[in-house]
């Protein structure tokens, strides 16, 4: 417990000085750690991000088994994605206001609590329903362990490097992403998913002793709820729990199925209606003025263009080696050099971040993306893993590398404008991160079929009896068959089928080539949009950021008297 006015810890019984004082209600305190126990914060920090990034991790990296394990058809894997993303986008807003209501500590207990018990049913198997229940409360608990990362990060860094604990957070939760695909082939044995489910409940388990042996500082408990935060907050929970049914779903069943179109208007109208409690609210949760305002969008767009240029690599780039014929097993070492990147692009992005110019490193992130997916295009049916090492290296780098930037803006501009902004800005990067990757894979996918559609009609255009190259590959395959049919007409038919089967392949591989031409034309598009008034800006000696920058370092200033 804590005292509102003077903030003592009661538990270790320390009086905390003006300096070490909480920076917002919810959060904790900032003491002067000891060299130990910054460096236990920091390790504890970093092992809780990797762990929120890895409950998506795994089941992205692990689908096909899952599907496998519970005898499930596309669709209903689809749902446990839907169920995972639905509580992951929208939780933020309430967790935050959760810290500030019942306190850090109360919080931290129960978001542990809860990944314990959703990886507890994972490994216990009980059934698909409880599967999907589990899935949805790890999309809880993985949002609260974004924030809980955070927490422990800046209590290990030095005062001056606190707020680079926002981007290492988030860099470590995407490092997650490309780690759960190297892990997975070791621990998914003979496609048994036990030992996946059995490994992440002890990393839960593993975290939830380290919470308990070094709790986070108190921090200061303010009262926040009000009537109106239910029905707001359910609105906002279906919204985008049917947007995300919407574009999961309809890259699985495809777009022109009719309960979709219903999806897309219950999002449509739950979200107004949300909105509409909102704008009409004397202290809301979500403040659409400040939101609706250009900076704030022109960032959440930005947020969300990152976010579906990265597809390149998600969907893309992994997308192309399945269709290759390439296993999570064949891949390990291509998945290690994306998961070093990824750290490289963190590491280096708290190193140069400067607040005085975040767009920088934005512009440089685009341009490093869109160079790499235009050289991607040259990809060809042998082309291996290690031949997209070194571009698919770049595209993680610059993936992370642009977000702790884009967040650090809107914290910023956030803070500026009040307290009561936070919470604001946390809902809008949350959803133009989670909105922003699914749109971008939806789009992608779609674009992609029509491309192979078109690839396939091309090709079924020139593959003719009168095609010299077509008839020398049906007799070169029936010569392969040989040895195992001895029945000349079975023999044609093994040959057709293996001919069809490669141009398949190409035509794949040429729909993928235009999804990296795609990619690098946005990349291209989506710079000059930055670059232009970053360069005016520029030029005229104007930082858009100086009110901001002004405000944040008269409370700095604060907290050092």
């Amino acid at each position: 417990m804590t005292d509102r006015n003077t903030l003592i810890d009661r538990k270790g019984g320390y009086r905390f000085k003006p300096h070490e004082m909480p920076i917002l209600p919810g959060s904790p305190a900032n003491p002067d750690h000891p060299p130990a126990r910054r460096a236990a914060y920091l390790a504890i920090g970093v092992f809780m991000a990797l762990v929120g990034g890895a409950q998506n991790g795994f089941l992205l990296a692990n689908s096909a088994a899952l599907q496998a394990e519970f005898a499930l058809t596309p669709v209903e894997t689809g749902w446990l994605t839907v169920a995972f993303y639905s509580t992951y986008a929208t939780m933020s807003m309430l967790l935050f206001r959760v810290r500030q209501e019942f306190g850090i500590q109360s919080f931290v207990r129960w978001a542990m609590v809860g990944l314990v018990a959703a990886n507890f049913v994972q490994m216990i198997g009980p059934g698909y329903y409880p599967e999907l229940a589990a899935r949805a409360v790890a999309g809880i608990t993985a949002s609260g362990l974004s924030a809980l990362a955070i927490y422990y990060l800046m209590q290990g860094l030095p005062a001056a490097m606190r707020v680079g604990g926002l981007v290492i957070s988030l860099g470590l939760t995407q490092v997650a992403f490309p780690l759960t695909r190297a892990l997975s082939p070791a621990l998914l044995v003979d496609g048994d998913m036990s030992h996946v489910f059995q490994f992440q409940f002890a990393l839960s388990l593993l975290g939830l002793g380290m919470v308990v042996v070094l709790r986070l500082p108190p921090g200061i408990r303010k009262q926040t709820f009000e009537k109106l935060d239910i029905p707001s907050i359910a609105l906002f929970i279906i919204g985008i729990a049917a947007l995300c049914a919407f574009l999961i779903q309809g890259r699985i069943q495809w777009w022109d199925t009719p309960w979709l179109g219903y999806a897309l208007v219950a999002a449509i109208l739950a979200l107004g209606g949300c909105f509409l409690i909102e704008a009409n609210r004397k202290s809301p949760m979500l403040d659409l003025s400040w939101l609706s305002s250009r900076s704030i969008l022109a960032l959440a767009v930005i947020g969300a263009t990152v976010r579906i240029l990265v597809a390149e690599q998600g969907f893309g780039a992994s997308g192309m080696f399945a269709a290759l014929g390439y296993g999570n097993e064949q891949l390990t070492s291509y998945f290690w050099v994306l998961a070093g990147a990824t750290f490289g692009g963190m590491a280096l992005s708290v190193v140069r971040l400067d607040p005085k110019d975040l767009t920088r490193p934005v512009l440089f992130a685009i341009f490093v993306i869109g160079i790499a997916a235009f050289a991607d295009t040259r990809t060809g049916v042998l082309t291996r893993p290690q031949d997209l090492y070194l571009t698919q290296a770049a595209i993680a780098f610059g993936a992370v590398f642009a977000m702790g930037p884009i967040m650090m803006e809107g914290m910023l501009r956030a803070l500026a404008a009040g307290q009561s902004f936070v919470i604001s800005f946390i809902a809008i990067f949350s959803l133009s991160q989670s909105i922003g990757g699914l749109a971008g894979i939806s789009l992608l996918s779609a674009f992609h079929t029509i491309r192979l559609k078109t690839h396939l009609i091309d090709a079924g255009g020139t593959l003719t009896l009168a095609n010299q190259q077509l008839g020398q590959a049906l007799a070169d395959a029936a010569r392969r068959a040989a040895p195992l049919q001895g029945d000349p007409a079975l023999q044609q038919q093994a040959a057709a089928s293996s001919v069809s089967a490669e141009v398949g392949r190409e035509a794949a591989v040429l729909a993928f080539n235009d999804v990296f031409f795609l990619i690098g034309t946005l990349s291209a598009v989506t710079f000059a949009v930055v670059f232009v008034p970053w360069l005016i800006n520029k030029i005229r000696g104007r930082n858009p950021l100086a009110k901001e920058l002004a405000f944040m370092e008269a409370m700095l200033a604060r907290t050092r008297q």
